[in-house]
């Protein structure tokens, strides 16, 4: 059996995905993990802490997982628009979850200031990446917004429609920068 730290974030990596913070309680999390109150509370002071492990840890997952699915890409054009498979790939392999940022995102009050603080970071990394890729901020931060927003509208509609029109549109507006 693993220790008690990795057995909650294991299981917080599960259950803040599928049900969401509010959703998810302590009480839960400690019970799934098969430890006590006094173990958790060891390991993390609040729930917040475990969230923001947890976005940290879901942040590195994903982006190794989008790393490894672009990987073969030979050209800036091509990995841009792997990156889009990659989208239809997760809400195949999540059964269209969504964003756990973004899902997060809209259930935390503003108050919640070090967690807004970590999406942020997160968000602007990807975003970062992108600008680097194409070294052109109108044409990235573009890409950037149609790349969120799928992630978002696939949600909703638990489709991948509009994702593959985002694709063409891409692949249009990178070609026409050229």
């Amino acid at each position: 059996m693993s220790k008690p730290r990795e057995r909650i974030l294991n299981t917080t990596m599960i259950l803040f995905h599928q049900q969401g913070y509010n959703n998810t309680g302590i009480n839960q999390i400690i019970e799934d993990s098969a430890v006590s109150k006094a173990s958790f509370y060891q390991h993390f002071k609040s729930k917040d802490d475990l969230c923001i492990e947890f976005l940290d840890k879901r942040y590195a997952y994903w982006i190794s997982e989008l790393e490894n699915f672009i990987s073969g890409a030979q050209t800036v054009e091509e990995r841009f628009l792997k990156s889009f498979d990659f989208l239809i790939f997760m809400n195949e392999k999540e059964n269209f979850r969504g964003c756990s940022f973004l899902n997060i995102l809209s259930e935390i009050p503003s108050e919640k200031v070090e967690i807004h603080k970590v999406i942020r970071s997160h968000k602007k990394a990807l975003r970062d990446a992108f600008n680097k890729d194409l070294k052109d901020d109108m044409l990235s931060d573009h890409i950037y917004l149609l790349f969120e927003s799928c992630i978002v509208t696939s949600q909703l509609y638990r489709s991948n429609e509009l994702i593959k029109k985002t694709k063409s549109i891409v692949q249009g507006l990178l070609l026409s920068s050229c």
